[in-house]
């Protein structure tokens, strides 16, 4: 939360609630064919994943193949109630500044 908060701080967002409305919009795009409706998506993504791994030679099919399973294995420990142990997973899984980290965080609100 404080990375978010950060970013708050930087005007990356203009609140706590408007990144959470483009976590939600990042998550359905990534997952399928959704139309964003976010003003500012395209921009506001590639500012948070320009200095990421895809501007390091990363492709986004390996990027999001992983993030995907990451996700999945965070939402089946969360349905399980081990919410300790998804957060000691999005903790080993990425860097606390990685918006990936921000976006399993938000997911995993979901079950706390």
């Amino acid at each position: 939360m404080d990375r978010v908060e950060e970013m708050v701080e930087d005007d990356v967002f203009s609140s706590k609630s408007e990144f959470q409305r483009f976590a939600v919009e990042y998550l359905l795009s990534e997952i399928g064919e959704h139309d964003t409706e976010m003003v500012d998506f395209d921009e506001i993504r590639y500012e948070l994943f320009a200095s990421g791994p895809a501007a390091n030679g990363i492709g986004d099919a390996e990027l999001n193949e992983g993030f995907y399973e990451n996700a999945a294995r965070v939402r089946k420990y969360a349905v399980r109630g081990d919410i300790e142990t998804a957060e000691e997973y999005i903790d080993t899984a990425y860097p606390v500044t990685d918006p990936r980290s921000l976006l399993l965080d938000d997911l995993l609100d979901a079950y706390r």
